[in-house]
């Protein structure tokens, strides 16, 4: 049978896009190792104190020694709560859980509060599962593939090799199609998974080095395996305690997580599931890893959920639980009672609270260049300091979301950077909140139920008369 050179198809590079929001700029906490902010650093402008503190709460969760703490960042609107939480997130990467959520959405019809806070901490806290396999791992030296001229039936045989030795391998269906779609050619360093058959492409070989131009920059140079090609590796599985209630309470397993309704779990599931992962951490096949669930806008909360909270914090495997808001004394939901931030005080002597201070003006300036370049505009240095004075006189939300629409309407004058000109121009467009309380008090009267001035306006439906 001749060998027939495989007709690899084209597959179209899935590229993940990247929306700009508001607080895409932040790529950590920007703190040194010794744990002190740098003035600017990864997309963090000032806040030193809230962030120094931050940072020794990032080492308690590296550290995952401590669980059931509860962080409470407080200050006024546009200081950079959210954006610290954020920072925490990044820092962290994809090892350690991270769920953000926001007071309001535990009110579903869906579920209870309590099962939504439940799931929520369920989230937070993932699950290193250890087992070790048997792989195939080498440098590829050969790939044959035959196709049957009857049955149409693919056959095929690869060759791989170590630093030591050489052996080839027959190929079957599933594995032929992984191999063409990963389009694995000679030179690459790949293992193969013999109870499963999946085939991954680690790299290419430092052998191949010389094709670089040829390859692209994005291409991954590793070395050529050593010793034997079988060997047995040990590979960890990390999996959230949710994933795992969903998958062991759904007739559909697994799929239910992609739907997104995974409804509520029932108590009795999740106790013979805790008592598993029990076992597994006993037998050494496992390893919990408390992790970080963000609640923000937690004044939304009512009582009931503060309770739940109070009694979660207290086990063994509570996550690290930070909490956001921006209220001052006010009424506690659910209750007839006022409480600093909206919260009860039994709550907030469990938190270690944060405390973050409004921007000055260079600040301000730091982060709205931040943003320019974050959402690549250019900008004169003139509109950066009118820019800046909105923000001061304003807010900081304010004067960043001029931003982009000041870019629309320099590029419809067909100018290639922002000028005060765009930047006054969009100032007048669009108002800030202070300007817009100006007009309502000017002009309420003009508005339907004016009580702004302590009189009823009542509507008569049959003359359309107001009497005052």
């Amino acid at each position: 049978m001749n060998t027939q050179v495989p007709k690899v198809s084209e597959f179209k590079d899935v590229t993940r896009i990247e929306r700009i929001g508001a607080q895409s700029h932040i790529r950590g906490l920007g703190l040194d190792d010794g744990l002190e902010p740098r003035n600017i650093s990864q997309g963090m402008v000032g806040q030193k104190n809230a962030r120094k503190a931050a940072g020794v709460i990032l080492n308690t969760i590296r550290a995952g020694k401590i669980a059931g703490r509860c962080i409470l960042i407080a200050g006024q609107p546009g200081t950079g709560k959210t954006a610290i939480a954020m920072g925490i997130a990044k820092a962290l990467g994809n090892d350690i859980p991270f769920t953000a959520m926001a007071g309001s959405e535990i009110f579903s019809l869906s579920m209870s509060k309590t099962e939504s806070l439940t799931q929520a901490f369920r989230r937070s806290i993932a699950v290193r599962i250890k087992e070790e396999t048997e792989i195939v791992e080498g440098e590829v030296v050969e790939i044959e593939i035959d196709k049957s001229a009857t049955s149409g039936a693919k056959t095929g045989k690869i060759t791989l090799k170590t630093t030591e030795m050489e052996t080839i391998y027959d190929l079957g269906q599933k594995m032929i199609e992984s191999i063409t779609k990963d389009k694995i050619s000679s030179g690459d360093v790949i293992t193969i998974d013999k109870v499963s058959g999946r085939v991954t492409k680690l790299g290419r070989s430092f052998a191949k080095a010389s094709e670089f131009d040829a390859l692209g920059p994005q291409t991954r140079f590793v070395q050529c395996p050593e010793g034997e090609i079988e060997k047995r590796k040990e590979v960890v599985h990390t999996v959230t305690l949710h994933e795992i209630d969903v998958i062991n309470s759904r007739q559909k397993g697994f799929l239910d997580l992609f739907s997104g309704d995974t409804g509520e779990i029932l108590p009795e599931i999740r106790d013979q599931i805790d008592q598993k992962v029990a076992e597994w951490i006993e037998e050494g096949k496992s390893e919990v890893v408390p992790g970080v669930l963000f609640i923000d806008e937690v004044h939304m909360l009512d009582i009931e959920c503060f309770s739940f909270l109070n009694r979660a914090l207290e086990s063994t495997q509570a996550p690290i639980v930070i909490l956001a808001t921006n209220r001052g004394i006010t009424n506690i939901r659910g209750t007839f009672y006022k409480g600093p931030h909206g919260l009860p005080l039994d709550l907030l002597d469990r938190c270690l609270i944060i405390q973050t201070q409004p921007y000055n003006e260079q600040e301000i300036r730091s982060i709205l260049e931040i943003r320019c370049e974050e959402e690549d505009v250019e900008m004169t240095e003139d509109a950066k300091e009118l820019l800046t004075k909105i923000g001061v006189e304003t807010t900081l939300r304010y004067s960043m979301q001029l931003i982009t629409t000041a870019q629309l309407v320099a590029t419809k004058r067909k100018s290639a950077e922002v000028d005060v000109e765009d930047i006054r121009r969009v100032y007048s467009m669009f108002i800030d909140y202070q300007r817009s309380t100006q007009y309502l008090k000017e002009h309420q009267a003009e508005y339907l139920f004016d009580e702004y001035n302590g009189k009823l306006q009542k509507g008569l439906l049959s003359g359309g008369m107001q009497i005052e």
